[in-house]
Protein backbone atom coordinates (compact mmCIF):
# COMPACT_ATOMS: atom_id res chain seq x y z
CA UNK A 1 0.00 0.00 0.00
CA UNK A 2 1.38 3.53 -0.80
CA UNK A 3 1.90 6.20 1.85
CA UNK A 4 -0.52 8.55 0.30
CA UNK A 5 -3.25 5.34 0.34
CA UNK A 6 -2.22 4.75 4.12
CA UNK A 7 -2.50 8.10 5.15
CA UNK A 8 -5.69 8.84 3.11
CA UNK A 9 -6.95 5.75 4.77
CA UNK A 10 -5.87 6.96 8.30
CA UNK A 11 -7.74 10.55 7.55
CA UNK A 12 -10.50 8.57 6.59
CA UNK A 13 -10.53 6.44 10.03
CA UNK A 14 -10.03 9.90 11.76
CA UNK A 15 -13.46 11.50 10.24
CA UNK A 16 -15.10 8.30 10.77
CA UNK A 17 -14.13 7.91 14.22
CA UNK A 18 -14.89 11.73 15.28
CA UNK A 19 -18.94 10.76 13.50
CA UNK A 20 -18.80 7.75 15.83
CA UNK A 21 -18.29 9.65 18.76
CA UNK A 22 -20.64 12.44 17.84
CA UNK A 23 -23.12 9.87 17.50
CA UNK A 24 -22.63 8.53 20.56
CA UNK A 25 -23.05 12.16 22.39
CA UNK A 26 -25.76 12.76 20.77
CA UNK A 27 -27.40 9.35 21.82
CA UNK A 28 -26.18 10.03 24.84
CA UNK A 29 -28.19 13.45 25.42
CA UNK A 30 -31.20 12.19 23.80
CA UNK A 31 -31.72 9.50 26.44
CA UNK A 32 -30.76 12.26 29.00
CA UNK A 33 -33.56 13.85 27.50
CA UNK A 34 -35.84 11.06 27.38
CA UNK A 35 -35.59 10.22 30.80
CA UNK A 36 -36.52 13.77 31.65
CA UNK A 37 -39.47 14.60 29.02
CA UNK A 38 -40.67 12.10 27.26
CA UNK A 39 -42.65 14.64 24.94
CA UNK A 40 -39.30 16.64 24.43
CA UNK A 41 -37.03 13.21 24.06
CA UNK A 42 -39.98 12.13 21.19
CA UNK A 43 -38.57 15.37 19.52
CA UNK A 44 -35.47 14.35 19.78
CA UNK A 45 -35.24 11.22 17.86
CA UNK A 46 -37.53 12.59 15.52
CA UNK A 47 -34.48 14.92 14.72
CA UNK A 48 -31.83 12.46 15.14
CA UNK A 49 -33.15 10.16 12.16
CA UNK A 50 -32.70 13.39 10.27
CA UNK A 51 -28.79 14.08 11.35
CA UNK A 52 -27.94 9.94 11.41
CA UNK A 53 -29.15 9.91 7.27
CA UNK A 54 -26.69 13.10 6.89
CA UNK A 55 -23.66 11.27 8.41
CA UNK A 56 -24.57 8.08 7.11
CA UNK A 57 -24.67 10.11 3.25
CA UNK A 58 -20.95 11.98 4.47
CA UNK A 59 -19.51 8.17 5.50
CA UNK A 60 -20.71 6.95 2.51
CA UNK A 61 -19.25 9.57 0.57
CA UNK A 62 -15.99 9.45 2.11
CA UNK A 63 -15.89 5.95 1.17
CA UNK A 64 -16.58 6.52 -2.36
CA UNK A 65 -13.39 8.20 -3.21
CA UNK A 66 -15.02 10.98 -4.44
CA UNK A 67 -16.11 9.52 -7.59
CA UNK A 68 -19.26 10.92 -8.65
CA UNK A 69 -20.80 7.91 -10.38
CA UNK A 70 -20.01 6.05 -6.71
CA UNK A 71 -22.29 8.21 -4.42
CA UNK A 72 -24.70 8.74 -6.84
CA UNK A 73 -25.39 5.03 -5.79
CA UNK A 74 -24.65 5.41 -2.39
CA UNK A 75 -26.85 8.53 -2.64
CA UNK A 76 -29.52 6.98 -3.96
CA UNK A 77 -29.58 3.75 -1.86
CA UNK A 78 -28.90 5.51 1.59
CA UNK A 79 -32.12 8.13 0.45
CA UNK A 80 -34.38 5.08 -0.38
CA UNK A 81 -32.91 3.34 3.33
CA UNK A 82 -33.63 6.78 5.95
CA UNK A 83 -37.29 7.76 3.75
CA UNK A 84 -37.94 4.35 4.44
CA UNK A 85 -37.35 4.65 8.27
CA UNK A 86 -39.16 8.31 8.18
CA UNK A 87 -42.02 6.08 7.21
CA UNK A 88 -42.08 3.36 9.96
CA UNK A 89 -41.55 6.60 12.36
CA UNK A 90 -44.01 8.42 11.10
CA UNK A 91 -46.40 5.34 11.45
CA UNK A 92 -45.16 5.72 15.02
CA UNK A 93 -46.30 9.27 15.01
CA UNK A 94 -49.84 8.33 13.99
CA UNK A 95 -50.73 6.12 16.17
CA UNK A 96 -49.19 7.64 18.94
CA UNK A 97 -51.37 10.76 17.87
CA UNK A 98 -54.58 8.20 17.81
CA UNK A 99 -53.46 7.68 22.07
CA UNK A 100 -52.61 3.91 21.62
CA UNK A 101 -49.04 5.08 21.85
CA UNK A 102 -48.15 6.30 25.16
CA UNK A 103 -45.79 9.29 24.80
CA UNK A 104 -42.96 7.73 26.66
CA UNK A 105 -43.02 4.45 24.97
CA UNK A 106 -43.18 6.35 21.10
CA UNK A 107 -40.03 7.72 22.04
CA UNK A 108 -38.53 4.46 22.93
CA UNK A 109 -40.23 2.74 19.74
CA UNK A 110 -38.34 5.59 17.22
CA UNK A 111 -35.10 4.80 19.13
CA UNK A 112 -35.61 1.02 18.60
CA UNK A 113 -36.48 1.75 14.38
CA UNK A 114 -33.20 4.43 14.72
CA UNK A 115 -31.40 1.50 16.39
CA UNK A 116 -32.43 -0.64 13.71
CA UNK A 117 -32.01 1.69 11.06
CA UNK A 118 -28.65 2.75 12.26
CA UNK A 119 -27.60 -1.38 12.15
CA UNK A 120 -28.52 -2.00 9.14
CA UNK A 121 -27.18 1.00 7.28
CA UNK A 122 -23.93 -0.40 9.09
CA UNK A 123 -23.80 -2.78 6.74
CA UNK A 124 -23.25 -0.49 4.07
CA UNK A 125 -21.36 1.77 5.77
CA UNK A 126 -19.10 -0.22 8.07
CA UNK A 127 -19.17 -1.81 11.61
CA UNK A 128 -18.33 1.59 13.54
CA UNK A 129 -22.14 3.14 12.29
CA UNK A 130 -23.64 -0.65 13.47
CA UNK A 131 -21.56 -0.20 16.65
CA UNK A 132 -23.58 3.21 17.35
CA UNK A 133 -27.00 1.16 15.99
CA UNK A 134 -26.26 -1.83 18.61
CA UNK A 135 -26.02 1.36 21.14
CA UNK A 136 -29.06 2.92 20.88
CA UNK A 137 -30.85 -0.48 20.98
CA UNK A 138 -29.22 -1.68 24.30
CA UNK A 139 -29.99 2.03 25.77
CA UNK A 140 -33.30 1.48 25.07
CA UNK A 141 -33.62 -1.95 26.60
CA UNK A 142 -31.57 -0.56 29.51
CA UNK A 143 -33.23 2.07 30.33
CA UNK A 144 -36.19 0.22 31.13
CA UNK A 145 -34.75 -1.91 33.10
CA UNK A 146 -32.65 0.12 35.31
CA UNK A 147 -33.28 3.16 37.29
CA UNK A 148 -29.57 5.07 36.59
CA UNK A 149 -28.98 4.21 33.43
CA UNK A 150 -27.27 6.89 31.63
CA UNK A 151 -23.85 6.08 33.98
CA UNK A 152 -24.25 2.59 32.68
CA UNK A 153 -24.97 3.70 29.20
CA UNK A 154 -22.26 6.40 29.38
CA UNK A 155 -19.41 3.44 30.26
CA UNK A 156 -20.91 1.54 27.32
CA UNK A 157 -20.15 4.66 25.02
CA UNK A 158 -16.72 4.90 26.44
CA UNK A 159 -16.09 1.53 25.98
CA UNK A 160 -17.22 1.77 21.93
CA UNK A 161 -14.68 4.39 21.33
CA UNK A 162 -12.39 2.67 22.99
CA UNK A 163 -12.48 -0.52 21.20
CA UNK A 164 -12.59 0.98 17.77
CA UNK A 165 -9.32 2.70 18.23
CA UNK A 166 -7.60 -0.42 20.02
CA UNK A 167 -9.03 -2.14 16.33
CA UNK A 168 -7.42 0.58 14.25
CA UNK A 169 -4.26 0.92 16.04
CA UNK A 170 -3.73 -3.07 16.20
CA UNK A 171 -4.60 -3.27 12.42
CA UNK A 172 -2.57 -0.55 11.33
CA UNK A 173 0.38 -2.61 13.55
CA UNK A 174 -0.62 -5.31 11.56
CA UNK A 175 -0.57 -3.90 8.41
CA UNK A 176 2.81 -2.17 8.93
CA UNK A 177 4.53 -5.80 9.81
Amino acid sequence: MSEDTLIAEKRRFHIEEAILVLLLLLSLVGIGIMDFSPADGYGYWLILVFVFCLFAMIIGWLQSKHRSDDFKIIFREQSIHWATSLLVVGGVFLIHQSGRIPEEDAGLIILLILSLSTILDGLRVGWRFSLVGIFLGVAAVVSVYTPHFLWIELGVAILIVAVTIAWELWTEKKAQS
